[in-house]
């Protein structure tokens, strides 16, 4: 199984969620997720145990906000990982957007608190990438694609000059994916 975590303010109705669930079929699982940590963390800690005990093999694909839980998780229970543009300081850079939010898919409003900012802390790991590929586009406008450089140097990497946050030809990668993940 494939297990697709999205970023903030996003949900299983984005365009990499769906292009996920068309390319790997029913081996795909992206659901949207709370906007609270801790809630977002319990939801993909149950599909994973559940994998686990069906002794199903699992992997991981996060994008922004999801490659930060994605980390966490490849490292808590030892599953492979690719991380999408991650946010590995979330706790940093999500703190100016304290507020009443918008989900970018579906409209819902959500309020994104100082607390919530905090809890982020909860989910730093001493990771360094042994288990993921890291894939970065040096045009992403919301994070600096360097920071994952410099902390997951174990990782392979795909660096793709140009781009957006979004990862511009996600749909492209998809096979290298498949066959990092295994499937």
């Amino acid at each position: 199984m494939i297990l697709y975590i999205h970023g903030f303010a996003s949900s299983g109705l984005g365009a990499k969620a769906r292009a996920v669930r068309e390319y790997f079929g029913d081996e795909a699982l992206a659901p949207s997720l709370s906007y609270v940590p801790d809630l977002a963390v319990d939801t993909l800690e149950q599909i994973v145990g559940q994998a686990r005990r069906r002794e199903e093999p699992l992997g991981l694909i996060g994008s922004s906000l999801g490659g930060y839980y994605a980390l966490w998780l490849s490292q808590r229970y030892e599953l492979p990982a690719v991380l999408i543009n991650p946010s590995l300081r979330p706790w940093e850079t999500l703190a100016a957007h304290t507020g009443t939010g918008t989900n970018y898919y579906d409209g819902a409003r959500f309020e994104w608190t100082p607390e919530h900012v905090e809890s982020l802390k909860k989910y730093r790991c001493s990771h360094q990438g042994d288990r993921c590929l890291l894939m970065l586009q040096t045009g992403d406008e919301v994070l600096d694609y360097r920071v994952a450089l410099e902390a997951l140097p174990e990782a392979q990497t795909l660096v793709v000059e140009g781009g957006d946050h979004s990862f511009r030809g996600f749909e492209e990668y998809l096979p290298r994916i498949g066959e990092f993940l295994g499937q």
